[in-house]
């Protein structure tokens, strides 16, 4: 007898669902640990938490939670406007980046199109292009990072979506500015390429994007960004995409009407506002860095050099040391999934935070030696 789950397309039976990193509830249940005693380094948050006037604005409209969101994001459209110097036809806005993501895939894939992305980026590529039916061109990494000249060989006439994150999750690597111009230059105009800039906040100023520059030039160019990382508004998702007039349309028609909720809108214009809030966060996530990096390498483990707010390094029997960490009550990432089965990822956390990860890692190291 034929189930009905059966009956489902086989390109949405086969997805396997994206895995977030451990809660610390979820983990203090498994190992009877208490909440506090718990670090977690696994899912790239901001350790400052959030805006003082993010919070605050969160709170103000608390008191009028019974009515609908603003479905087009008014006052938000307008802070990113003036912030970015941008035009609010421009703009496309998210439960999340990730929403947006999923929005350009499902304005243009369907089943016999294609999407290009790097080996070892970011996993919502493949997940978003599997389930719109389309094929996923997954193309070897170079160091780890994105071989542009291997990635625009494999577009084709069926290709309808380049995916690049820079800096790129979960490896941290980036790419020049020249280099990522000139691929644009180079990308045929019946592919639109989504550039995730998830972490473009934790970049120097000299090597921070420029790509919303570039609109003008490139109309076939999305360019995503997020607020749960250097903003700190992981819990609320908020998320935006910044592309042509004709290209945005689109991907509204396909986007539910009242996608970002009214307290993650407000706290979004506030924490677009306090821009010494994210300059605490930068300068934190430099130290962070330093200190988790020279550790790494005090314990004579390579490591990826990151330009994100984690780091990927190398360590022998990954998944063991995983749950050996998880034991002692600190949460990382693993990797496996993305083709790095001897890597696991740790975000940046606070000073106290990485330096109990850097104990606990060693203590492990040297039970083992």
């Amino acid at each position: 007898m034929t189930r009905l789950c059966d009956l489902a397309p086989s390109n949405i039976r086969a997805i396997a669902p994206y895995q977030p990193g451990k809660p610390i509830t979820e983990l203090a249940r498994e190992m009877g640990l208490k909440p506090e005693s718990i670090v977690k380094l696994a899912s790239n948050e901001n350790p400052l938490g959030v805006s003082p006037k993010a919070y605050e604005a969160m709170q103000d409209a608390l008191e009028d939670i019974a009515r609908y969101p603003d479905g087009n994001s008014f006052a938000l459209r307008d802070c990113v406007c003036r912030k970015f110097k941008l035009q609010p036809d421009q703009l496309v806005f998210g439960n999340g980046s990730n929403d947006i993501l999923e929005l350009a895939a499902r304005a243009f894939l369907t089943p016999g199109t294609e999407a290009v992305y790097a080996q070892h980026a970011f996993a919502v590529y493949a997940l978003v292009t599997q389930a719109t039916g389309a094929t996923g061109i997954s193309v070897p990494a170079k160091d780890f990072g994105h071989d542009l000249d291997a990635m625009l060989a494999a577009v084709t006439d069926k290709t309808r979506i380049v995916f690049i994150a820079n800096p790129n999750n979960p490896t941290g690597t980036l790419i020049g500015k020249q280099a990522l111009r000139h691929f644009l230059a180079s990308v045929p105009k019946h592919a639109l390429v989504v550039l995730d800039e998830a972490y473009d906040e934790y970049l120097a100023a000299d090597i921070k994007s420029e790509a919303l520059s570039w609109l003008d030039e490139f109309d076939n160019l999305l360019i995503s960004r997020t607020l749960s990382k250097a903003y700190g508004l992981a819990g609320l998702r908020v998320g935006f995409g910044v592309t042509s007039p004709a290209i945005a349309d689109l991907m509204n028609r396909v986007r539910q009407p009242f996608n970002v909720n009214s307290v993650a809108q407000a706290a979004a214009v506030a924490a677009l506002q306090d821009d010494e809030f994210v300059e605490r966060s930068y300068a934190l996530n430099q130290a962070g860095m330093l200190q988790i990096t020279q550790g790494l390498a005090k314990l004579g483990l390579g490591y990826i050099p990151s330009y994100g707010n984690f780091v990927s390094f190398h360590v022998s029997n990954a998944a063991e040391v995983y749950q050996q960490l998880l034991k002692s009550g600190v949460i990382v990432r693993p990797v496996a999934a993305y083709e790095m089965p001897d890597y696991l990822r740790v975000s940046i956390g606070l000073h106290s935070e990485n330096a109990r990860f850097l104990e606990v890692l060693e203590q492990i190291l040297q039970a083992r030696s």
